[in-house]
C-alpha cells in the first residue's frame, strides 16, 4: 500500500447531508463540539510521519490518515468501544462531521483498515521503539499552547497505575496455562509423544485444574511442574525456538525454576523478579505491590503546565512506563524531553515519591526548580542547615557552625560540646552526644532532601499548593477504567495509545470548555455594556438639550437593536455564533 497525503479541508457536498439539513440545523452543527474537533484536531493532524508505514511507490493509496487516527481519538475521548465508534460513524451525523465525512454513502474506513493501521503502528513501535501518535500529540499541544499563549514555566507531575486486562493469575495456574498454550502449537505426532506428560493438565481449563488442588499439595505440584517443563524444554527447543508460545514457555521456566547439576528445583517467591511473566497475554505486564495492594500492568506519568496566570492548563508530557519503575526513575528519563517540548520550564512540581538524588542533578542540568510536596521523613524541632560548598559542606545550627570531614560511609559534623551545653535547644537536638562534641551524620541524599524543603519554602505561598490539581487530571484518565480498575487493553503499545489518545482529548475537551467561557464573558460585557448606556441615556434626556438628546437617543437604538437580536437568538449571554 502507498503513501497518500490526505486534505486536511473539510469540503462540503451539495447532495451531502449537510445541505440537506435546515439552516438552524446548519448553525447548530457548525456550532458543535463535533465541528471543532474536526478543525481543531483532525485537520491539524500532520500525516507526515506515518510516511514510514507505506510503501513510497507501490500499491493502493491508503486512506486518510487523518481519520483514522482521529477515529482513535475520539474514540478515547467519549469512551466508546469500537463497535461504538462505527456504529457513530454510520449513523451519527456529528460524529461524521467531527472525522471530516462529508457524503452519506462515503466510508471513512471500514473495521480491517482500521485494525491494519493499528498493527503497521505497532510493527513500527517494535522496530523502532518510536510511538507516532506522541508526535500527534505533542503536535497538537504545541498548536493549541501557541493558539492560547498558555505558559510553560511551571509545571506539575503525577502518575497512575495503568492495570492490564489480564487474569491474575497463580503460580500453578500460569504454569498450566503456558502448558495447554504450548500444547495447541505442536504438530500431531509432538502431541502423541508427549501425550503422557501433557495428560493431566489438557483435560480442562487451568482454572478447573487448580480448583481441586488443596494449599498444602502446591509445592509438590510445583515440583512436578517442573519436571515436565524441564523434559520438553530439552526437547522442543530445537524445533520450536522460534515459536512466540515457546519463547514465553521459556521465560516462564527460567523465571519459575532453577537448574542445578541434581535436579529442577522451585524458585522461592522472594526471588522470582517483578519483572517476571504475569500472563501469557501480557508479556509487557510487570508486579507492584504498592500500599498493599497488588497491581499487575504499567505506570502511565503525565505533565501539565500549572503557571498560576494561564486561563487554561494543558497536559505537555505523558509517558508509559514498566509499573515496576520507581517514578523518580521514570521522570529523570523525562525532564530533558520535557525541557526540549518547553524550553520556558523553570519550575516543576512533584510529590514525595519524584524526590532522589538523580532527579535533583537532571534538573539541576537543566536549570529547573525542583519543588517537591508530601515530603517523606519528619522534620527536626531543631533546624540543621546544609549548605554544599567546593567539595565539602557547611554545617550550621542556630547557635553555631560545625566543623565538618568526611568519615568512612557519610559525612560528620561536630559541634562545640561547650556552646552545646549552654544551648537551651540541646535537649530537642538531632545530634549525638561523644566525648568531645556532639556529631551529626548526613549525606549527600540528606543535603538533597534538604534541598527540596528550601525550594518548597523560597516560592510564593500561593504556588505551595498548585500541585493537588494534577491528581484531578489523574482521575480524568482512571475515571473510565472498568470495576476493577483495569484498562480494557494489554499490552504497552495498547497502553501508550491509551494514554497519548487520552491526553489529547482532555486537552481538546478543556480549550472547548476555555472558549465557551470566554465568549460567555464576552457576551455578557457586551450586555452590561448595552443596559449601562440605555440606563445613562433615561438619566442625561431629562436635563439634556435636544442636540444631544438626539445623539443619545442614536446611540441607545443602536445598543437596544442588539438587545434585541440577543433575545431573538434565545439567550442574552449568547450574542455571536460559537464558530472557533
Amino acid at each position: 500500500m502507498s503513501f497518500k497525503e490526505s486534505t486536511p479541508d473539510m469540503q462540503m457536498t451539495l447532495t451531502g447531508y449537510y445541505y440537506q439539513l435546515p439552516e438552524r440545523k446548519r448553525k447548530k452543527m457548525d456550532n458543535s463540539k463535533e465541528a471543532s474537533f474536526h478543525r481543531n484536531v483532525v485537520a491539524r493532524i500532520d500525516e507526515e510521519p506515518f510516511k514510514a508505514l507505506y510503501c513510497q511507490d507501490n500499491g493502493a493509496p491508503n486512506k486518510p490518515i487523518r481519520q483514522m487516527v482521529g477515529g482513535y481519538i475520539l474514540m478515547h475521548h467519549k469512551n466508546w468501544s469500537t463497535r461504538e465508534l462505527f456504529d457513530h460513524m454510520e449513523f451519527n451525523l456529528l460524529t461524521m462531521r467531527a472525522l471530516g465525512i462529508v457524503d452519506y454513502d462515503q466510508s471513512a474506513f471500514c473495521r480491517a483498515t482500521y485494525f491494519n493501521f493499528l498493527g503497521r503502528l505497532a510493527d513500527h513501535y517494535v522496530e523502532t521503539g518510536e510511538n507516532l501518535l506522541e508526535q500527534v500529540f505533542d503536535h497538537l499541544t504545541a498548536k493549541q499552547m501557541q493558539e492560547l499563549g498558555i505558559k510553560g514555566d511551571i509545571q506539575r507531575t503525577d502518575s497512575f497505575q495503568a492495570i492490564s486486562n489480564i487474569v491474575s493469575y497463580t503460580r500453578v495456574r500460569l504454569l498450566v496455562e503456558m502448558l495447554l498454550r504450548l500444547h495447541r502449537v505442536l504438530s500431531e505426532p509432538d502431541k502423541k509423544r508427549f501425550a503422557e506428560l501433557f495428560g493431566p493438565y489438557v483435560k480442562d481449563d487451568a482454572a478447573h485444574y487448580i480448583y481441586n488442588i488443596q494449599q498444602s499439595d502446591v509445592p509438590n505440584e510445583l515440583d512436578q511442574l517442573g519436571q515436565v517443563y524441564s523434559q520438553l524444554y530439552e526437547a522442543l527447543k530445537g524445533r520450536y525456538g522460534d515459536v512466540e508460545v515457546f519463547r514465553l514457555f521459556q521465560r516462564i521456566f527460567e523465571e519459575q525454576f532453577v537448574q542445578t547439576e541434581e535436579k529442577i528445583q522451585v524458585r522461592k517467591s522472594e526471588d522470582i523478579p517483578s519483572d517476571s511473566l504475569q500472563s501469557p497475554d501480557d508479556p509487557d505486564a510487570t508486579y507492584r505491590r504498592k500500599n498493599g495492594k497488588k497491581y499487575r500492568g504499567q505506570v502511565v506519568s503525565v505533565t501539565e503546565t500549572a503557571t498560576p496566570s494561564n486561563e487554561v492548563n494543558l497536559l505537555t508530557d505523558v509517558v508509559v512506563a514498566p509499573n515496576n519503575k520507581d517514578d523518580a526513575e521514570i521522570h529523570k528519563d523525562r525532564v530533558e524531553k520535557i525541557k526540549e517540548k518547553t524550553p520556558e520550564l523553570n519550575e516543576n512540581h512533584t510529590d514525595g515519591g519524584y524526590g532522589s538524588e538523580d532527579v535533583d542533578n537532571e534538573m539541576k542540568d537543566k536549570e529547573v526548580r525542583h519543588v517537591v510536596t508530601g515530603i517523606r521523613g519528619r522534620r527536626s524541632e531543631v533546624e540543621i542547615d546544609i549548605e554544599e560548598k567546593d567539595e565539602t559542606y557547611c554545617v550550621s545550627c542556630p547557635k553555631q557552625t560545625a566543623k565538618v570531614r568526611k568519615a568512612r560511609k557519610r559525612w560528620k559534623a561536630s559541634f562545640d560540646l561547650d556552646i552545646c551545653r549552654e544551648c537551651c535547644l540541646s535537649e530537642a537536638c538531632s545530634t549525638k552526644l561523644q566525648k568531645s562534641c556532639r556529631a551529626y551524620y548526613f549525606t549527600h541524599e540528606n543535603y538533597l532532601a534538604q534541598q527540596r524543603w528550601k525550594n518548597l519554602q523560597k516560592i510564593p505561598e500561593n504556588r505551595r499548593k498548585i500541585r493537588p490539581n494534577v491528581e484531578a487530571t489523574v482521575k480524568e484518565f482512571s475515571g473510565t477504567f472498568n470495576h476493577k480498575g483495569k484498562l480494557p487493553y494489554r499490552g504497552r503499545f495498547r497502553t501508550e495509545v491509551y494514554a497519548f489518545c487520552k491526553a489529547i482529548g482532555i486537552n481538546f475537551g478543556r480549550v472547548v470548555r476555555h472558549k465557551k467561557r470566554k465568549i460567555r464573558e464576552e457576551a455578557a460585557k457586551k450586555q452590561e455594556l448595552s443596559s449601562f448606556i440605555v440606563s445613562a441615556h433615561q438619566k442625561m434626556t431629562k436635563f439634556a438639550f435636544w442636540p444631544l438628546r438626539k445623539f443619545t437617543d442614536r446611540v441607545k437604538m443602536c445598543f437596544v437593536s442588539i438587545s434585541d437580536q440577543n433575545k431573538g437568538r434565545g439567550s442574552a449571554t449568547r450574542p455571536f455564533s460559537l464558530n472557533f
